[in-house]
């Protein structure tokens, strides 16, 4: 048995998710997105999808992405 990073249970079918340098122990996947998960630049969502890349920032959707960037000249 392994205890999550997140939540603290001590739980017999929890997993390791690597990710680059970064690695943590969970029990569920809602613990690994939350401590995983990219979170949006506008509205601070976790990014479990594909998301949207823009100026070098993720976004959750293109209307979140709009509202992200600079204004155009």
């Amino acid at each position: 048995m392994a205890t999550c990073d997140v939540c603290g249970n001590n739980y017999a079918h929890s997993f390791t998710v690597t990710q680059g340098e970064a690695t943590g122990t969970f029990d569920s996947f809602e613990c690994a997105i939350h401590a995983m998960a990219p979170r949006c630049a506008h509205c601070g969502c976790a990014v479990i999808g594909h998301g949207v890349e823009a100026a070098g920032s993720v976004f959750c959707c293109e209307h979140c992405a709009g509202h992200g960037q600079p204004a155009s000249a």
